[in-house]
């Protein structure tokens, strides 16, 4: 029997037949990323005129500026100014920070630098690119490094804001002015650095006299800055060519930090680097920030949208989903439709004319609708959490808005009369703004069986994260471990890829026996993976609020049936 902590002290078990209904139901489900708030452009439009010909695209959503105010660190955690170095001595990865207000808003997209680099440094990331001349950056958190080999002084004025748009204003420009003072080892003048948070060693080489062509560990993954709430932080960095790893905190070694995935149980707010070294030398990651800000509305999970072909009998679609969180109590509203007819204003072909939405527990059925009917409750909950507006009140689309207490739940989707075809199902948490808090119920856990085929007919299990602060989640890809349950015909061979818009961000073939991905799997309670040469698929790591898609397919071009779960990791 699976198991979902829903609070500190307690879980809530499915029962056995509500997770053979996931596991044994469930045809070709295919889950794409749905809206989050009304300041969120909806992206189900563009989903369902695009599904089957740009997978990349699935998930992508816009974010509108909003009214954040940025003010310029200068000081601890930030950069000092005026700020003296020696010239000829290694400025390593130096962080720039900013306040902003209000407090827990997103942190500005783009940075522009003016005046004069001192020669021999850089601003920017490996990411986005580095400046060694005025110019621009676009991302979130910038860092100064390099070797300064010209003494003098130099001014530099940084400006950061929100990027609104190619062709558009800057939204809420900040700008502060740094000085840099250079001066000569040999001098009278006494530098006075202040300590360096998170160093960048200088590779040494140390080249083998085959010349096999294996060379120095190389990025594929880099770590980036988040802002969290609390509670538990994961980051990721992964580095080709055999490498060893060392995560920095600060500047110094971490404890245990020796993986990919550097797990922090207790968010502790610092800079943070991962050393990749193989017998070639050495090389750094980009230099991720984390900054603890509680607040009463933390990340979340806050929609999942499902699309698939409505069969009959066992080939009904069935969405999963489970409501709780550790601390909490009392009820969650919830949107939940089904799309039909609906969908013939995106052409999609075939849609279900009739589709019946039945809301199950785990042990009855809590509700069931068969024609909306334009009911003002449905309007006015679709309109709150941004889902693409029903033009048509006498559809045959279904929805239902309900309050639900903690538990595990289904949203099943048939033909009234018996027939078949492409149906949207959506679950949207429909909590009104500026009214949640830590204390009240959210959506933990969401999880779908599909028959994974290859090109368009790959998994893409969509999600958002909502509030104003970074979650951590636990994205897993069964294959080989749903043999233990009895499950026939599966995916021998899980690729897991985890993609923000069209941006990859992390990408798993194989978990390994990670300890990260099991410390946070019996965090979860998700039932329990033995096999540490398996190649089912894993990722446990900490997103910033906005849309994400996990892409699910066979890493030998194979088909077969896979299991997707995302889980909350408190």
């Amino acid at each position: 029997m699976l198991s979902l902590r829903l609070a500190a002290n307690s879980r809530l078990r499915l029962a056995s037949a509500v997770l053979l209904g996931l596991l044994q139901r469930l045809p070709a489900l295919r889950v794409v990323a749905g809206a989050a708030e009304a300041v969120f452009e909806s992206p189900i439009a563009s989903v369902l005129k695009v599904v089957g010909t740009s997978l990349a695209a699935l998930g992508a959503v816009d974010s509108m500026a909003g009214a954040t105010s940025y003010v310029l660190s200068t000081g601890s955690p930030g950069h000092p100014s005026p700020y003296t170095v020696t010239e000829g001595s290694q400025i390593e990865a130096v962080a720039f920070t900013l306040m902003w207000d209000p407090p827990n808003d997103d942190a500005p997209e783009s940075w522009s630098i003016a005046g004069t680099i001192p020669p021999g440094l850089k601003f920017g990331t490996a990411s986005a690119g580095f400046l060694t001349a005025p110019g621009e950056v676009d991302t979130a958190y910038p860092f100064l490094e390099g070797v300064p080999n010209a003494a003098g002084t130099y001014t530099m004025t940084l400006t950061a804001w929100e990027y609104t748009g190619a062709g558009t204003a800057a939204n809420n420009p900040s700008s502060s002015n740094f000085t840099y003072t250079v001066v000569v080892a040999s001098g009278t003048s006494t530098p006075t650095p202040t300590p360096t948070p998170t160093p960048t060693p200088t590779p040494t080489p140390t080249p083998t006299s085959s010349g096999s062509g294996a060379g120095f560990p190389e990025f594929t993954t880099q770590p980036f800055s988040v802002n969290v709430a609390g509670g538990t932080v994961a980051l990721v960095a992964v580095a080709s060519n055999s490498p060893k790893y060392q995560w920095l905190q600060n500047g110094s070694p971490i404890a245990g930090g020796q993986n990919s995935t550097l797990y922090l149980t207790n968010a502790a707010a610092g800079y943070y680097a991962c050393v990749a070294t193989n017998a070639y030398g050495q090389t750094t990651s980009d230099v991720a920030s984390v900054t603890v800000h509680p607040t009463q509305d933390p990340g979340r999970l806050i929609n999942i949208s499902c699309r698939a072909t409505v069969g009959t009998g066992a080939s009904e679609l069935i969405a999963g989903f489970v409501v709780g969180g550790a601390g909490t109590t009392g009820q969650q509203p919830l949107l939940v439709r089904a799309s039909g007819p609906a969908l013939n204003n995106f052409d999609v072909a075939g849609y279900l004319p009739d589709p019946v939405l039945t809301l199950n527990s785990a042990t009855a059925v809590v509700a069931t609708n068969a024609g909306w009917g334009g009911a003002p409750a449905i309007v006015k909950a679709a309109a709150q959490v941004g889902a693409f507006a029903w033009t048509s009140p006498t559809s045959a689309d279904s929805a239902l808005v309900e309050t639900l207490p903690e538990g595990a739940y289904t949203a099943q989707i048939a033909g009234q009369s018996g027939d078949t075809g492409v149906a949207l199902a959506e679950v949207y948490d429909d909590t009104p703004a500026g009214t949640y808090t830590p204390a009240k119920p959210r959506i933990v856990n969401i999880s779908a069986r599909v028959d994974v085929g290859t090109s368009s007919d790959i998994l893409i299990a969509g999600f958002v994260i909502g509030g104003t602060t970074a979650k951590t989640v636990l994205v897993r890809a069964s294959g080989p471990a749903l043999a233990a349950f009895g499950v026939t015909g599966t995916l021998p061979d899980p690729q897991l890829q985890l993609y923000s818009g069209t941006t990859l961000l992390e990408g798993n073939f194989g978990w390994g026996g990670s300890p990260e991905i099991s410390t946070a799997a019996t965090t979860v309670g998700a039932f329990a993976w033995t096999v540490p040469t398996s190649e089912d698929s894993a990722v446990v790591v900490t997103l910033p609020p906005g849309s994400y898609t996990a892409q699910v397919a066979g890493d030998s071009g194979d088909s077969g049936v896979a299991l997707v779960e995302v889980y909350e990791v408190p």
